[in-house]
């Protein structure tokens, strides 16, 4: 029975005393740079190794809070396979082995080497094997640039030393489609020096010229410069292979030297901003569907905009055969409402008016005018032997000769436009045109087409109506939110 009792004690304390020897070896992110950035878990982790091994440029920042007697093992550079092998090997030796990377160890780091040779290790059971994170280059430089990556984001090296260059490519198509804020590392080198004008150009497809950049050089170190810039104007040959680079997404501005990328919680006003919200996500879901159903949606999103408003409010794909557009005249309108050039717009009747989305008129500081019930109108009619759509027409002109002149009902006063037009006593900003019928519908249309150098939308044919008159306005006014239907894009 004693005999039996010792057995069990031997073979007890074995294996207390297999786990008590049992080699430490941990893939610890010493972070961007700078002592302060360096976590708690991992400092404790460097304290207490025996052996640190690493990259040499990386061992000033941790020599200083090693412990006595401590080795320090670089195996140079590019040399990560025999980096890992080594820590193995001093690992089976019993010692506290540490593998330092910079950044986040996990992040083009160690650590993922580390775990594939632990499943070919020839005694993994003799060692304990733990990985610590970091603070990621691109978390400090989003630090030093603001808030850039309050949103959806991916992280793309540059680097085709591990992954063909057609692969990275299309993970930057795929990024900018999705309208990932994305963060860029080894963006350069000096094998590597097209890469980054590649990656510009294919962003550029996706993301306007405006799109805040920032880029931050040696972050966290005493060399670290930080700068925000744009998506036109970044400049390939300021970058080096120390610098990360963020782009930001769709919804991204820059502000008093800093980037931000809303998340989506502030909101000014209360019920009325959240409802608006709602209900314009819905409206660009619904956008998304007519576009997935058009015949011909490859068509300039100048031209697509207008039509998707047009098919929304009448849910007819018809509008595809009868939407006349000139060339960029949403953009080249919606500048002018902005920039001051189109103060006024003037409708043919007040339902037309109505439709037109007021909020929007007041922020570019827009006037809506229909004159059909202004008591001179009804004067003017009878004197002339005139509709009052026509004479509402004439005195619009008369006070307001360069107004967008919007026409949704009656064909008469679009006629009207277009002989004053001709006798050189209008010169509308623009000309939208959908009056509905089947009198003088077509012929009034085919007048105003004839005025090529006037920016002009219209429903051709005998189609038409108030509601499209107002929803092709609208489509001018909201011509920003066009840019949530590139690819990718989202509300």
């Amino acid at each position: 029975m004693v005999f039996v009792i010792r057995i069990l004690f031997y073979i007890f304390a074995k294996e207390i005393y297999q786990d008590m020897s049992k080699a430490k070896l941990t893939v610890v992110g010493i972070g961007p740079g700078s002592v302060e950035d360096i976590t708690p878990a991992v400092m404790n982790a460097i304290k207490e190794a025996d052996v640190v091994v690493g990259y040499q440029y990386y061992f000033q920042f941790v020599e200083p809070y090693l412990k006595e007697g401590a080795q320090c093992v670089d195996t140079g550079m590019k040399r990560e396979r025999d980096r890992a092998r080594q820590a193995f090997e001093y690992a089976q030796q019993g010692k506290n082995v540490v593998v330092i990377s910079s950044g986040d160890a996990g992040i083009y780091g160690m650590t993922p080497l580390v775990w594939e040779m632990a499943q070919c290790s020839t005694h993994p059971q003799n060692i304990e094997l733990s990985s610590l994170p970091g603070i990621s280059a691109f978390q400090k430089a989003a630090s030093l640039l603001g808030a850039p990556v309050g949103h959806d984001f991916c992280v793309i090296s540059l680097s085709d030393l591990m992954t063909p260059w057609s692969t990275i490519e299309k993970r930057i198509v795929a990024a900018a489609q999705a309208d990932f804020v994305t963060a860029v590392y080894n963006p350069k080198s000096h094998g590597r020096y097209w890469q980054l004008y590649r990656l510009k150009e294919l962003f550029l497809k996706e993301r306007k010229e405006s799109t805040p950049v920032g880029y931050v050089r040696q972050a966290g170190r005493p060399e670290q410069e930080v700068k925000v810039t744009t998506l036109r104007d970044l400049d390939p040959e300021d970058v080096d292979m120390f610098t990360v680079i963020i782009i930001g997404n769709s919804q991204s501005y820059a502000w008093e030297d800093h980037i931000i990328t809303p998340r989506g919680y502030y909101r000014e006003g209360q019920e009325e901003g959240r409802e608006t919200a709602i209900g314009q996500s819905i409206m660009m879901e619904s956008f998304r569907t007519i576009s997935r159903e058009l015949r011909n949606p490859d068509i300039p999103l100048s031209r697509k905009w207008p039509l998707l408003h047009a098919i929304h409010t009448t849910a007819d794909f018809d509008m595809e055969q009868w939407l006349y557009t000139d060339e960029d005249v949403v953009p080249l309108l919606y500048q002018a409402m902005k920039e001051g050039r189109l103060k006024t717009i003037v409708t043919d009747v007040t339902m037309v008016a109505s439709g037109i989305r007021k909020a929007a008129c007041e922020r570019y500081g827009i006037e809506v005018k229909c004159y059909l019930h202004d008591e001179r109108v009804a004067a003017m009619a009878k004197e002339k032997g005139i509709t009052r759509t026509q004479a509402g027409i004439r005195l619009a002109v008369e006070e307001n000769p360069q107004a967008l002149y919007v026409f949704g009902n009656a064909p008469t006063a679009l006629m009207e436009l277009c002989d004053l037009m001709r006798k050189q006593k209008a010169d509308p900003v623009g000309v939208i045109a959908a009056p509905v019928g089947f009198v003088h519908v077509c012929e009034s249309k085919w007048m105003l087409k004839s005025f090529l150098h006037v920016p002009k939308l219209m429903i051709e044919g005998r189609k038409g109506g108030s509601n499209i008159a107002a929803t092709l306005v609208n489509s001018i006014l909201a011509w920003e939110d066009a840019e949530q239907l590139k690819p990718g894009r989202d509300v």
